[in-house]
């Protein structure tokens, strides 16, 4: 099994539930057996009255997820042209599930972020009650590049970055470095990674039938105090304000039109999100342009019920299939988009992506 689970003794007959992702050969891609016993345990902890609080990770020094496991589900999509692929109905449903329920855990769950924190593994961290990085952590929504798009609560997450921020992470797929995620609001302290085990001997040691949020709080804030110093310099938020301007449009083609402009730029940052974007898919441009701007007033649930929609529509579509083919299958990098061109995709597919594939009652109607 490529998740890990363990439990620790703390004070007072208290444990401490640990969840390592362990599938370190993927980067520890989500797979769907993966979500599965993951959200059966974190339930099982949930209802255990001596699991005082959880901690989620990933095994390895590269990545602490680098995402879901898309392979098996452009396979599937493959298998079914034009339909929803019962996998991908089942894998997006468990997902989401998964996402929802660390967002409303009953108890304290940290979630460490190292390295690569990708698409799935952003769902996973943005959900934990603290969201821990490392100087060496990279936080990215990268679905632009391979035709599906910034899922698993981005709707909920993307929107309350500050100025058009949200909307520059989904468009360009740029990687935050751990002190851009912290100015941002996307993750909550900072530890080294030499200190996860400091953090773990801490945790155990807590009285947590006495003031927990306050004892937790003095320890992460003790840990931090080596931290902080080792922080990268921030290098999105300085350039806040041009972002802003440049994405200060009244429609999707301008603001594909004014990053694209920035393949040339000077500054090798915004060089490359303008390559990035100019080599995604349209498609999916479109579709996070009406995705922000329909989730911004939605609660959570109402999120994921959006974007369980989006993604079952993405792929009965092929640009999804084309996409993972080009970057992540084959990897010649150049996915042939049935839409190539900005201004070719029809309002009606875009549109369409947002009508439900089934019939009756939502299948996250209870979130």
């Amino acid at each position: 099994m490529n998740v890990q689970f363990a439990e620790h003794s703390g004070l007072h007959g208290q444990r401490i539930g640990v969840a390592t992702l362990a599938a370190e050969q993927s980067l520890n891609a989500l797979s769907l057996p993966m979500i599965e016993v993951l959200h059966a345990r974190l339930g099982t902890w949930a209802d255990d009255p001596e699991i005082a609080c959880v901690v989620l990770r990933g095994a390895g020094e590269k990545a602490f997820c680098a995402g879901g496991d898309v392979r098996q589900l452009v396979e599937a999509c493959r298998q079914h042209p034009g339909e929803v692929p019962p996998l991908a109905a089942r894998f997006f449903a468990d997902e989401y599930r998964l996402d929802y329920r660390l967002h409303t855990y009953p108890k304290p769950l940290l979630c460490w972020g190292h390295g690569y924190v990708m698409g799935g593994g952003m769902g996973l961290l943005q959900g934990a009650a603290v969201r821990i990085v490392t100087p060496g952590s990279r936080l990215s929504m990268p679905e632009i590049s391979i035709g599906l798009y910034p899922d698993v609560g981005a709707g909920w997450f993307l929107p309350r970055l500050p100025g058009r921020f949200g909307l520059f992470l989904a468009l360009s797929g740029a990687q935050l470095n751990a002190h851009d995620a912290l100015q941002l609001g996307l993750a909550d302290r900072v530890l080294l990674d030499s200190q996860q085990d400091a953090l773990l001997a801490g945790l155990m040691q807590l009285n947590w039938q006495r003031q927990p949020e306050r004892q937790l709080l003095s320890l992460l804030k003790a840990l931090e105090l080596e931290a902080i110093p080792r922080l990268p310099e921030p290098q999105w938020l300085p350039l806040r304000a041009r972002l802003d301007a440049l994405l200060d449009v009244a429609d999707l083609p301008a603001a594909w039109q004014a990053l694209s402009s920035l393949r040339d730029d000077a500054d090798p940052l915004l060089s490359r999100a303008g390559q990035t974007l100019s080599g995604g898919c349209p498609l999916t441009a479109h579709l996070i342009w009406e995705q922000l701007h329909r989730a911004r007033h939605l609660s959570l649930a109402e999120v994921f019920r959006l974007e369980y929609t989006l993604s079952l529509n993405c792929c009965r579509h092929p640009e999804f299939a084309e996409g993972v083919r080009a970057r992540l299958i084959d990897r010649d990098n150049h996915p042939q988009w049935h839409w190539p061109e900005v201004d070719q995709v029809p309002a009606s597919v875009v549109a369409a992506h947002f009508q439900p594939t089934w019939e009756g009652a939502h299948p996250l109607a209870d979130l």
